[in-house]
C-alpha cells in the first residue's frame, strides 16, 4: 500500500484535498483525522503538518508527500521535488526600511529575521554574502522596528503588509515557491509501491492537464480547415469528421483553457459555426 503525506492545515491543505479528490482518491471527511485508508486505491493518507512532512518522507516511513517548494528547501530533508502541482505559489524576497539597502551586497554584515532560515542561510551562503540569520515564527516585518534584525526575508504577494509597515522589497526574488509532490532522494525504483507512485504521478498530472485545458468543437469548411487547424492543433493533432453537409467538417481539439475565447473569435471570423468548448474532468495523456 503506498503511505502519502498530506497537509493537514494552512494554504496547502484545502487545494491538495480538492486536487487528491479529482484525482479519483478518497479524502477525510472530518479536520481532526490524521490518517485514512482508500483500500480501492491501495493508498494510505496520513495528514501531517506541512513543514514536517519532508522529514517523514526523508526517513522513509512515507513514500511521497505533498507539500511546499519552501518548506522542502527549508528543512534540509534527503527529499526532492518530482512534480510542481501550480497552487499555492510564493515568492520570497527581501525587505528593509526605504534607502537601508537597495541589493544583495548590502545584506554584508546585517541581521535578516525570517521564518525560512534554512532557505535564507542556504541563499546568502551561495551568493557569498556573510550575514546574520535570525529564526522567528510569523510576523517578521516588526523585526526591524524592535531592533531585532536591519531586514527580513519573507513571502511577498502583494506587498501591502510590508509597505504598511514602512518596508520596500528590494534585489531579485529569493526563490518562487509552490505546491509539489516530493519524494526521498535514495528511494528505490525497483520495489512493489513504484506502480502506485507512478499512477498516482498520472493522476495528479491529468488533474493539471485538465484544469488547464478545454475541448473545443467546431465546423468549418474543408476550404478553410488548414486555417482551422492551424488555430487548434491539439496536442497531437485534432480529430477531424465529415459531415452530412457536403463540403463541411466536424473538429475537436484541446485547446489551452485561458485563449479559449480569443481561440473562438479567430475561429468565427474564419468562418467556423457551431463552437463550443466543454470541460475536461479528467485525462491522460
Amino acid at each position: 500500500m503506498l503511505r502519502i503525506a498530506v497537509p493537514n492545515k494552512g494554504s496547502l491543505s484545502g487545494p491538495a484535498a480538492d486536487m487528491l479528490h479529482e484525482a479519483g482518491y478518497q479524502q477525510r471527511r472530518e479536520s481532526k483525522e490524521l490518517r485514512i485508508v482508500d483500500p480501492v486505491n491501495e493508498v494510505e493518507f496520513f495528514y501531517l503538518r506541512p513543514r514536517d512532512i519532508a522529514i517523514y518522507v526523508s526517513s522513509g516511513r512515507l513514500d511521497i508527500g505533498i507539500t511546499g517548494r519552501d518548506l522542502l528547501i527549508d528543512s534540509a530533508a534527503s527529499a526532492e521535488e518530482i512534480l510542481p502541482l501550480g497552487f499555492a505559489r510564493s515568492t520570497f524576497r527581501f525587505a528593509s526600511k526605504p534607502g537601508a539597502a537597495s541589493s544583495m551586497a548590502d545584506l554584508k554584515g546585517k541581521t535578516v529575521a525570517t521564518s525560512y532560515e534554512g532557505i535564507v542561510a542556504k541563499h546568502l551562503a551561495d551568493s557569498g554574502i556573510d550575514a546574520s540569520v535570525v529564526h522567528l515564527d510569523g510576523a517578521v516585518e516588526t523585526a526591524i522596528e524592535l531592533g531585532v534584525a536591519e531586514v527580513i526575508a519573507d513571502v511577498v504577494e502583494t506587498g501591502t503588509s510590508l509597505r504598511n509597515a514602512g518596508l520596500e522589497v528590494f534585489g531579485d526574488p529569493i526563490m518562487k515557491s509552490e505546491a509539489v509532490v516530493i519524494r526521498r532522494k535514495d528511494a528505490p525504483t525497483d520495489d512493489t509501491t513504484e506502480p502506485k507512485v507512478q499512477q498516482f504521478l498520472r493522476r495528479l498530472q491529468g488533474v493539471l492537464v485538465a484544469r488547464t485545458y478545454v475541448m473545443m468543437d467546431y465546423d468549418c469548411r474543408v476550404e478553410q480547415l488548414e486555417k482551422a487547424v492551424a488555430l487548434t492543433p491539439g496536442l497531437e493533432s485534432p480529430t477531424v469528421s465529415p459531415l452530412h453537409n457536403e463540403g463541411w467538417v466536424a473538429v475537436r481539439a484541446m485547446v489551452p483553457a485561458k485563449e479559449a475565447q480569443r481561440i473562438m473569435d479567430d475561429l468565427y471570423e474564419i468562418g467556423a459555426r457551431a463552437i463550443l468548448t466543454t470541460a475536461i474532468h479528467a485525462c491522460r495523456l
